[in-house]
């Protein structure tokens, strides 16, 4: 974040209790800034200011003058809480703080501030430099001018914005909780990871889902997993499959074990991963066409869910949200758009085979129902949702 932020031309103050991890911080950055300079994409002219304006500090100083402060530490509220009242002794009044939470609720953050108006959440995805997204947070607290110099910091960032309502998860985190958390049923059920990874790259996106938490690491997944759950209860089936995972020491790629063999030069599925859930190595062949069906469907009613609640403001938002931060096929507009083309009908007979299947979770959202009973879409026109 830091290093996005200072490469478009605004002072950057790194804070970290560590002069170790602010030494690699900086460290890396120079690195990233000289490569770019040696391939063109940077003049060394540029490359010096760039480097000017990014600076660190392990007690606080300099942030009396900041405008704005983003905290990016780990998922935990009380670690949250203390960095945000110890950085609120040095900060001006007038000053943001956001956190790049991706699961925590902004209102329980603001809770520990003297200033819970100016608070919300600023939610980046990794890599920050490549991901285009960024996703806002506001609570009901939250100052409407807050919010619109949050949306501005973050398009001078050069990043698509997206503003959202403060619930569990948000809209990015909570409709991908839901999306992966399918796919680790259907693992645990006895479907085979290499086919679900394989079905879902063959429907458009840019990775499978096993793949995908291996890359996050799979001990983030299970805990903004146990983060939602305590959210949406018997709607989120939490799958068993992650924690024994997990458990068993597989945090995925940062420590070279998970459900892939990072030991092999191919990409290959770690076959003693089998051991550690029901069916052990005894796996099904599940049709390409049913994997798609399921995981793709869950994915959709999440986001229906998420426009009914306003915790998104309108179908667009959705699927610009959806195509750049989650990996949804853009050749198929976004979720919402897509169930558009297909035709709302279509849609709901398909999540009314899952739930029939599958359990009542997977049911086709009431709002839905009404949509398509009433002829309506979310893009037609007069006879579109709102």
């Amino acid at each position: 974040i830091a290093q996005v932020a200072a490469e478009k031309c605004t002072p950057v103050r790194m804070f970290d209790s560590s002069k170790e991890m602010l030494g690699r911080a900086l460290a890396n950055c120079r690195k990233d800034w000289e490569t770019k300079t040696k391939r063109g994409r940077m003049t060394p002219q540029k490359f010096q200011q760039t480097m000017d304006r990014l600076s660190a500090t392990t007690d606080f100083t300099g942030f009396n003058s900041a405008d704005l402060v983003i905290e990016a530490v780990f998922e935990d509220l009380s670690i949250k809480h203390d960095v945000m009242k110890r950085a609120e002794e040095h900060l001006p009044e007038h000053a943001i703080f956001a956190s790049n939470t991706s699961s925590i609720p902004i209102s329980d953050i603001a809770k520990a501030s003297k200033r819970p108006e100016r608070v919300l959440g600023m939610h980046f995805f990794s890599p920050v430099p490549k991901m285009p997204l960024l996703e806002i947070i506001v609570t009901d607290k939250t100052d409407p001018a807050v919010t619109a110099t949050a949306v501005a910091y973050g398009k001078k960032m050069g990043k698509t914005v997206i503003v959202v309502s403060d619930k569990c998860g948000f809209y990015t985190s909570r409709v991908l909780a839901f999306f992966m958390n399918e796919a680790a049923l259907m693992l645990q059920e006895g479907a085979d990871i290499a086919e679900i990874d394989k079905a879902m790259l063959r429907f458009g996106f840019p990775v499978g889902p096993f793949t995908l938490m291996d890359e996050v690491g799979l001990d983030i997944g299970k805990h903004v997993t146990r983060v939602m759950e305590d959210g949406y209860g018997e709607r989120l089936k939490v799958a068993t499959a992650i924690a024994k995972v997990v458990d068993a020491g597989r945090l995925g790629k940062k420590n070279k074990s998970g459900f892939y063999d990072y030991k092999s030069k191919k990409k290959v599925v770690d076959e003693t991963v089998y051991d550690l859930l029901p069916g052990g190595r005894d796996r099904r062949h599940t049709p390409e066409s049913e994997i798609q069906q399921r995981l793709w469907l869950t994915f959709a009613a999440e986001c229906v869910r998420c426009l009914d609640e306003k915790v998104l403001q309108n179908p667009r938002d959705g699927d610009v949200g959806a195509i750049m931060g989650l990996g949804f096929p853009p050749f198929l507009g976004g979720p919402f758009r897509y169930m558009d083309a297909l035709g709302l009908d279509q849609v709901i007979k398909g999540m009314e085979g899952l739930a029939k299947k599958h359990g009542d979770r997977l049911a086709p959202p009431e709002s839905l129902l009404k949509l398509a009973k009433g002829k309506k879409s979310f893009y037609g026109g007069k006879d579109r949702w709102a």
